[in-house]
Protein backbone atom coordinates (compact mmCIF):
# COMPACT_ATOMS: atom_id res chain seq x y z
CA UNK A 1 0.00 0.00 0.00
CA UNK A 2 1.32 3.24 -0.82
CA UNK A 3 1.45 6.04 1.58
CA UNK A 4 -0.88 7.98 -0.25
CA UNK A 5 -3.43 5.38 -0.03
CA UNK A 6 -2.54 4.74 3.82
CA UNK A 7 -3.10 8.33 4.31
CA UNK A 8 -6.24 8.06 2.88
CA UNK A 9 -7.21 4.98 4.66
CA UNK A 10 -5.84 5.63 8.46
CA UNK A 11 -8.24 8.18 9.73
CA UNK A 12 -11.26 5.80 9.00
CA UNK A 13 -9.49 3.35 11.68
CA UNK A 14 -10.74 3.38 15.04
CA UNK A 15 -7.88 4.37 17.25
CA UNK A 16 -6.43 2.28 19.80
CA UNK A 17 -8.61 2.40 22.99
CA UNK A 18 -6.12 2.95 25.42
CA UNK A 19 -6.49 -0.39 27.69
CA UNK A 20 -4.30 -3.04 27.35
CA UNK A 21 -1.18 -4.08 26.17
CA UNK A 22 0.27 -1.73 22.93
CA UNK A 23 0.07 -3.44 19.98
CA UNK A 24 3.17 -5.19 18.74
CA UNK A 25 2.29 -5.18 15.01
CA UNK A 26 1.13 -1.73 13.11
CA UNK A 27 -2.40 -1.52 11.66
CA UNK A 28 -0.91 -0.88 8.12
CA UNK A 29 1.40 -3.96 8.55
CA UNK A 30 -2.06 -6.01 9.64
CA UNK A 31 -4.12 -4.78 6.65
CA UNK A 32 -1.00 -5.27 4.13
CA UNK A 33 -1.46 -9.05 5.38
CA UNK A 34 -4.86 -9.22 4.71
CA UNK A 35 -4.10 -7.57 1.41
CA UNK A 36 -1.39 -10.24 0.66
CA UNK A 37 -4.16 -13.29 1.61
CA UNK A 38 -7.25 -11.85 -0.43
CA UNK A 39 -4.35 -11.23 -3.54
CA UNK A 40 -2.32 -14.27 -3.65
CA UNK A 41 -5.79 -16.65 -2.28
CA UNK A 42 -3.34 -18.42 0.28
CA UNK A 43 -4.61 -20.18 3.14
CA UNK A 44 -4.43 -17.98 6.08
CA UNK A 45 -1.58 -19.88 8.13
CA UNK A 46 0.64 -18.97 4.69
CA UNK A 47 0.45 -15.29 5.51
CA UNK A 48 4.08 -14.03 5.56
CA UNK A 49 5.60 -13.48 8.92
CA UNK A 50 6.60 -9.63 8.01
CA UNK A 51 2.95 -8.58 8.29
CA UNK A 52 2.67 -10.61 11.78
CA UNK A 53 1.03 -13.17 13.22
CA UNK A 54 -1.58 -15.40 10.80
CA UNK A 55 -3.80 -15.06 13.78
CA UNK A 56 -3.28 -11.51 14.09
CA UNK A 57 -3.81 -10.70 10.52
CA UNK A 58 -6.98 -13.10 10.09
CA UNK A 59 -8.59 -11.61 14.15
CA UNK A 60 -8.57 -8.19 12.26
CA UNK A 61 -9.99 -9.31 9.34
CA UNK A 62 -12.70 -10.75 10.91
CA UNK A 63 -13.14 -7.45 12.82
Amino acid sequence: MTDTHWAVLEPLLPDAAGRGRPAIWSKRQLIDGIRWRVRTGAPWRDVPACYGPWQTVYGLFRR
